[in-house]
C-alpha cells in the first residue's frame, strides 16, 4: 500500500490543464477528502467547482473503496481512487485539492508536488513551521501554483475594505480592534469527527484555524505585522465524544487574545474564543485620523457562516461629521451558498493566474510567513 493511502479522509483532483486539455473547455481537478458525508469539500469546494466555467471534476479520494465510488458518483467525477499518489500522477488531473485533516497535509501535498501537479490545500498548511517551509520549497522547486485556503481576501467586502483605506477614505490608519467567536465546543459531549480539534498536536485547533484566518486577513488589510503578543487559555477543558461517552484530553487552547503592532506603527488586538453560548459574531472595527470601517458577520442562521473567512461580511463607515454607521454597499453578489462563496472567489482567481501566468491567490510562502507569525504564539 502506497504510504499515502491510509491518510486520505477525503481528498479531490481537478483537472486545469490548458483550455484545450479537455473536449468542454475546462481545467479538470480532483479532490483529496471528498467525503460523500460531510466536511468542507463537500460544502464549499465541490459547489464552488461546479458552478466554474473554468473547472470540472476528474476524480475524488478517500479512504475506502465504497466511500470513494459513491463520492464519484455523488459529485459527478470521472474517477475514484484511494491512492493518493495514483490520483496525482493520473493524466486527467493537474490540480490536486487537500482537503483532509491537517497532520496529512504534508504527506498528500508532496505526493501531489512530486507529480508535478498543482496544488490548492486547506489551511492551515501544515503542522509546523518546518513541515510549511519545506512545501513552500518544494512548489517553488516545481515550477507549479500553490494555493492555499485563506479565502477571506478574497471577500468583496475585504476587497472594498482595502480600497477605501488605501485611497485614505479613513485617514491614517491609526488601530483596529478584531473579535471573533465560534460555537465549537460550547456544549459537553461533541461529534466525533471533530475530537481531533481538541489535541493541540494536530493543528487543527482555534489558535492555527481561525487564528490563522484572522491575522492574515489583519496583514492584507492593514500592512505587516512586526510585533505579535499573546496568550492562551483553555476554558473549557471537559468534553466527552458525543456517541461514545468518551472523555476527550482537551489541550488545545479554546481563547486567543493578541496584540499587534503592525510595521506602520498602528496597533491591534484580537479576541477570538470556541464555546460561543449566543450567536457566534465577527467584528472588525479600523480606526483611522478621519473616520471608521467596521466589517461585521451578516445575520446567519448557519453559526459557520459567522467565521469572517465563510460568510458574508458587511462594510459600514463613520466619520466626524458623519458619526452615524453607515451601510457602504458592496456589489459582487455570489449566487453559491454561503460557505462556498469565497471558496469559489479563489478558483476564478486561481483559473486566471493559470491562464495568465500570475500569482496572485495566496501560496504556499504566504502559509509559510503565516505559520512563522503564529509560532510566536
Amino acid at each position: 500500500m502506497c504510504a499515502a493511502r491510509s491518510v486520505i479522509s477525503s481528498m479531490v483532483s481537478v483537472r486545469i490543464a490548458a483550455r484545450s486539455a479537455s473536449s468542454d473547455g475546462t481545467r479538470r481537478y480532483s479532490i483529496l477528502g471528498a467525503n460523500p458525508d460531510r466536511g468542507w469539500a463537500g460544502r464549499a469546494h465541490i459547489p464552488a467547482i461546479a458552478a466554474s466555467p473554468d473547472f470540472s471534476l476528474a476524480a475524488v479520494a478517500t479512504t475506502r473503496t465504497s466511500s470513494a465510488e459513491e463520492a464519484r458518483a455523488r459529485f459527478g467525477a470521472r474517477h475514484a481512487f484511494t491512492d493518493a499518489r495514483s490520483l496525482a500522477e493520473h493524466p486527467d488531473v493537474d490540480l490536486v485539492v487537500v482537503t483532509v485533516k491537517v497532520p496529512a497535509h504534508v504527506e498528500l501535498v508532496t505526493a501531489a508536488l512530486e507529480a508535478g501537479k498543482h496544488v490548492y490545500c486547506e489551511w492551515p498548511l501544515a503542522t509546523t513551521v518546518a513541515e510549511a517551509a519545506a512545501l513552500a520549497a518544494a512548489g517553488e522547486r516545481g515550477g507549479v501554483h500553490t494555493a492555499v485556503g485563506l479565502q477571506a481576501r478574497l471577500s468583496p467586502t475585504v476587497r472594498q475594505a482595502r480600497e477605501m483605506i488605501a485611497e485614505g477614505r479613513i485617514g491614517t490608519v491609526q488601530s483596529a480592534t478584531v473579535y471573533s467567536s465560534r460555537s465549537k465546543g460550547n456544549a459537553r459531549e461533541v461529534p466525533g469527527w471533530t475530537a481531533y480539534t481538541y489535541d493541540r498536536r494536530t493543528g487543527a485547533g482555534l489558535v492555527e484555524v481561525l487564528g490563522g484566518h484572522t491575522l492574515d486577513l489583519v496583514q492584507h488589510l492593514l500592512g505587516p505585522i512586526r510585533e505579535l503578543t499573546a496568550r492562551t487559555a483553555i476554558r473549557n477543558g471537559s468534553h466527552r465524544v458525543a456517541e461514545t461517552g468518551e472523555p476527550i484530553a482537551v489541550t488545545a487552547p479554546d481563547h486567543f487574545v493578541a496584540h499587534a503592532e503592525l510595521d506602520d506603527g498602528a496597533v491591534v488586538s484580537v479576541h477570538l474564543h470556541d464555546g460561543e453560548a449566543a450567536m457566534p459574531r465577527t467584528r472588525i472595527e479600523i480606526a483611522g485620523t478621519e473616520g471608521n470601517l467596521a466589517l461585521t458577520s451578516a445575520p446567519e442562521t448557519d453559526p459557520w457562516a459567522a467565521q469572517l473567512q465563510i460568510g458574508q461580511l458587511d462594510l459600514h463607515s463613520a466619520r466626524a461629521e458623519s458619526p452615524e454607521w453607515t451601510v457602504v454597499p458592496v456589489n459582487e453578489v455570489s449566487e453559491l451558498p454561503v460557505q462556498a462563496a469565497n471558496v469559489g472567489r479563489v478558483y476564478e482567481q486561481l483559473a486566471k493566474d493559470l491562464r495568465d501566468g500570475t500569482h496572485t491567490v495566496p501560496d504556499f510562502g504566504v502559509a509559510r510567513r503565516l505559520h512563522e507569525l503564529l509560532s510566536t504564539v
